[in-house]
């Protein structure tokens, strides 16, 4: 029987992993294979050169813990067409078979890596292609005069400052403006920087122009 290892990866914090998982359980049991660990990264973007569940994965992989890994989708695991083609390659080296059940191909044979090399390179075209057209959209809004980014918080800030340095605690100050308790934090410490900068010019302004 072989020994199988899982891979699933969500690229944010908001998104459920169960469904790549049962998805994979009910391929390896269906392949009589044995799951012996399965790895996840959650919340990790596809483009990060280093993800934890990942990392794991090969270096178990290069113990022999297991002799197949299993993915929903070949992009779920690696950065770009390089990252992957040098993953299956030791993974290849330590004889260790590549399935993804979307592509619904394997590397156990010659034309099984052919199709993961070429679906691999359309994969990255169109994620350049994507990341183009968001660049090209930016650009058009900045032109328009369209804000980009964060709406700055509509709140008052002295109203802030001045509840938070006669008392008010950091989480009811926070709950009360809106804000999050770093934001207060924030907010009151560039106040103070403000006040220190201004006391030097104070000082040093001639008497004369002293009212």
């Amino acid at each position: 029987m072989k020994r199988a290892a899982l891979y699933c990866r969500v690229s944010t914090t908001d998104q459920r992993i169960e469904s790549q998982l049962y998805q994979l359980r009910e391929m390896a049991a269906a392949r009589g294979f044995e799951i012996v660990q399965e790895y996840i990264d959650h919340g990790f973007s596809g483009a990060k050169a280093r993800r934890p569940g990942l990392d794991s994965l090969m270096a178990d992989a290069r113990r022999r813990k297991f002799n197949v890994v299993l993915v929903a989708a070949f992009d779920r695991v690696a950065r770009s067409t390089r990252h992957f083609l040098q993953l299956l390659d030791e993974l290849d080296d330590l004889s260790i078979e590549f399935i993804s059940a979307r592509e619904a191909i394997d590397t156990t044979g010659a034309m099984g890596r052919l199709f993961v090399t070429l679906i691999g390179g359309i994969a990255e075209l169109e994620r350049s292609l994507i990341a183009e057209r968001i660049r090209q959209g930016m650009h058009r809004a900045k032109l328009e005069g369209q804000r980009l980014g964060r709406v700055p918080l509509d709140i008052d800030h002295a109203s802030l400052v001045r509840d938070r340095l006669s008392g008010m605690s950091l989480t009811k100050c926070s709950k009360k403006y809106g804000v999050s308790r770093a934001s207060v934090i924030r907010f009151v410490r560039d106040f103070q920087r403000r006040e220190t900068a201004l006391v030097p010019m104070a000082q040093e302004q001639p008497a004369d122009c002293v009212a």
